[in-house]
């Protein structure tokens, strides 16, 4: 000892704390500072409390980290990945001694003291001072050691032959190993930090318990557990889990890898990546849920990307459903979700792991910052909305199971990855049925007889937007619940119609929420708006606290408002079901409506785009960008759209239908009249669409051909008035041939008349369209 005293104000010998040779303090096991510690900061908003780990890291420390996860990555050889909505860019292994840390330090931001109850942290840098590999905690004064337990050469179990350290986890150093019976395999080896650390040593069995049972390809393997004499102390042994090898890149690794831009983890594609991360954990999750288990400690530190493939790690923080034994979880605060920080163990559930799964996507992707990054079109308010339910504070906002959130990636994922490639990726909703109606209220479908029965002769082509009380039947419906007890009978087909359907389901004796769903839906089928509103009264006293979060009622409440013609108010509803379910089409088919009425064409195209770009037998999506292309004055672009509707789409025929009128149609404007080239088109489309039950002619084929031939009549006239050029049916006389066709063709729909004065009205439209005779 020498004669110099501590002067830390925290040391409890302060003023006499002898500082040995080696310059540390005998009673706080610390370096006393060259000068009078300055008075400490105020505490800034958000930040942990003094107890927490990691409070007393400085910046510098900080940059330490990123540093050596920034070297450790550098190591690895990252490939690019394949175009498959899950598949990932391939980190290819180094030499595995690379891997080795030639230097092994402890946790650098410290660790909470391991006698229960303490809460202090140890081992953690001070006021510029390195942290302390061993040393007693200054509050209860329990002893701590992190200095690794194993060196290069140790066999444990006469087997395993220790490389070196290549990371440290929650509770232990993890050491890279070779299994000297089977041909030097690798594997990893994991043992306590602090073998003190009394929580440690609980976690410790708990997770060999947990690894020994469970069975997933996203979660490490447990290969044996041996244990060999502490070499300082040969009395005591520790024992060490074997496992196998994961080598590859942390998420944490990845998230700097995000930030700097390296190559496969930057451009368009990384949310992409970043989803498929969150959907493979959550797979890993949903399996221990299965279990009864919960993580606890989700973080990006704890799952692993190997090759091109995803695990998670560390599962000493793994713990029983409902358990409740008065220990304190093992928990990353900045990961955890708000109830348990504040009521601990008690409020640990499923949707705790969910949270952590959330705010590890959102630790990734809030190092996206360059626009290079960002998701195409609607892909990013997608995702965002995605991580802010599953972050919610208020838990009963969050999902509700791994599975109710990996479908929502899902969706999210396809929903990106078709607006990259433009190329649909389609998957049928497990919560929507599909509709067989179209939202258009004319542009599909043949003109009625009354339209050349109106005082203007030849109209302007109508875009075709319904009136809100025609939008709800067009809308899909959702699936009733299974949990509810209507739901049995209402899957069960029927043909009553809606006033019969109402009077059935109010004989149901048990109260169901989706009955009064359904009975709803069936008063706005009437035009019974209030009794339809009045039943989702009913609904909400059922679902009780719940409803404000019930995605079912918000979406039954826009359908009403709908009907009443509140767009606004329908708009602001429908917004609530797309922040509860980001990756289904239904919320934005019904947003894209709302936006189109109320005249947001940009946000119209936002969210019809990403209806139709993932998935192309969404008429209604095609549909809306028509009108959208129309009201642009692109007649072109609205025939592309519409001509991509495939085959197998149930609104194949009237796309093609609508096809024909939006290129042969009159637009408003001097230049309404379609060119030379896209009624050409229209002549070669017409005979070839499926009319009148397939007959080669009839009524709807005569009504069609008529509204195409009236425009190339005002085209041939504009045509011999020196305003377009060409011919349309290869005649020397343009206008005397579209004449004699639409004379014969209006001639025909008079025999449609089902009245004299509408017999009259086309008879005279077809005698002044009719040539004059040639001497």
């Amino acid at each position: 000892m020498t004669d110099r005293v501590c002067t830390r104000p925290d040391c409890e010998g302060a003023g006499r704390g002898l500082i040995n040779p080696r310059g540390f303090c005998a009673e706080c096991g610390r370096r006393p500072p060259p000068l009078p510690p300055a008075p400490p900061p105020p505490p800034v908003a958000g930040s942990r409390s003094p107890g927490a780990a990691g409070s007393l890291s400085s910046e510098a420390t900080a940059d330490t980290d990123r540093a050596r996860r920034r070297d450790a990555a550098r190591k690895f050889r990252v490939r690019p990945a394949g175009e498959g909505l899950l598949d990932l860019p391939r980190v290819e292994l180094p030499t595995l001694r690379d891997l080795v840390l030639r230097d092994p330090h402890p946790p650098s931001r410290g660790r909470i003291c391991g006698r229960t109850g303490c809460g202090e942290t140890v081992g953690a840098p001070y006021a510029g001072q390195p942290a302390l590999p061993a040393g007693y905690c200054p509050r209860c004064r329990h002893p701590f050691d992190f200095t690794p337990r194993l060196r290069p050469g140790d066999l444990l179990g006469d087997q395993y032959r220790v490389v070196g350290c290549v990371a440290y986890g929650g509770l232990g150093w993890v050491y890279l190993a070779e299994d000297t019976q089977l041909d030097n395999q690798p594997v990893a080896i994991k043992g306590l930090i602090d073998d003190e650390d009394e929580a440690a040593l609980r976690a410790a069995v708990e997770e060999r318990r947990y690894l020994t049972m469970l069975d997933h390809p996203g979660i490490v393997r447990i290969i044996n557990y041996v244990t060999q004499p502490d070499p300082r102390n040969s009395d005591r042994l520790t024992g060490h889990i074997v496992m196998e090898f994961v080598g590859g890149m942390t998420l944490a690794q990845i998230r700097d890898c995000v930030a700097d831009a390296v190559p496969h983890f930057d451009g368009p594609r990384l949310y992409e990546h970043l989803l498929a991360y969150g959907c493979l954990a959550l797979r890993a999750v949903g399996y221990l849920h299965g279990e009864k288990l919960l993580y606890c400690d989700l973080k990006p530190s704890n799952v692993m990307h190997h090759e091109d493939r995803v695990k998670v790690i560390d599962l000493g923080a793994v713990r029983r459903l409902g358990r409740d034994d008065g220990e304190q979880p093992v928990i990353t605060e900045r990961f955890a979700s708000p109830e348990v920080l504040t009521r601990g163990a008690a409020a640990l559930t499923e949707r705790h792991d969910l949270y952590g799964v959330g705010m590890t996507l959102k630790e990734l992707s809030d190092k996206a910052t360059r626009p290079a990054q960002r998701p195409p079109g609607l892909g990013a308010e997608s995702y965002r909305r995605v991580l802010v339910r599953a972050t919610a504070a208020d838990p009963d906002r969050r999902f509700g199971s791994a599975a109710e959130m990996s479908e929502q990636l899902w969706g999210v994922l396809r929903e990106i990855h078709a607006l990259r490639l433009r190329r649909e990726q389609p998957a049928p909703s497990t919560l929507f049925a599909p509709t067989a109606a179209l939202l258009d209220a004319s542009l599909g479908r043949v003109p009625g007889l009354e339209r050349w029965l109106g005082a203007e002769p030849r109209p302007v082509l109508a875009p075709g937007l319904p009136r809100p009380d025609q939008v709800p039947p067009g809308l899909p419906v959702p699936f009733p619940d299974d949990a509810d007890p209507g739901a049995a009978l209402l899957r069960t087909p029927t043909d009553s119609g809606p006033r019969r359907l109402i009077e059935q389901l109010k004989a149901f004796p048990r109260p169901s929420a989706e009955i009064r769903f359904r009975i709803s839906r069936a008063h706005l089928e009437l035009g019974e708006v209030d009794s339809a509103d009045r039943e989702l009264t009913a609904a909400a006293r059922i679902i009780g606290s719940g409803a404000r979060h019930d995605w079912r009622l918000w979406w039954h409440r826009a359908l009403v408002r709908l009907a009443e013609g509140q767009v606004a108010a329908a708009r602001a509803a429908f917004d609530t079901v797309y922040s509860a379910l980001p990756g289904e089409y239904a919320p934005k088919l019904a947003l894209g409506y709302c936006a189109e009425h109320l005249g947001d064409h940009d946000a119209a195209h936002r969210f019809y785009e990403a209806v139709w770009e993932r998935n192309r037998s969404q008429g209604s999506a095609a549909f809306g960008l028509a009108r959208l292309r129309l009201a642009a004055g692109d007649r072109g672009g609205a025939a592309d759209i519409l001509g991509g509707v495939p085959k197998v789409s149930r609104h194949y025929d009237a796309a093609r239908i609508a096809t024909v009128r939006v290129l042969a149609g009159r637009l408003g404007g001097p230049d309404g009249l379609p060119a030379a080239e896209e009624l050409v088109e229209v002549l070669t489309r017409l005979p070839r669409l499926y009319l009148d039950d397939g007959r080669p002619s009839g009524p709807a084929r005569d009504r069609l051909t008529a509204e195409v031939l009236e425009t190339a009549l005002d085209w041939a006239l504009g045509a011999a008035g020196g305003s377009g050029p060409g011919l349309l049916f290869g005649e020397a006389d343009d206008e005397r041939t579209v004449r004699v066709r639409l004379e014969r063709t209006l001639r025909g729909l008079a025999q449609q008349a089902d009245s004299r004065g509408a017999l009259e009205v086309l008879v005279d439209r077809a005698n002044a369209i009719r040539p004059m005779t040639r001497v």
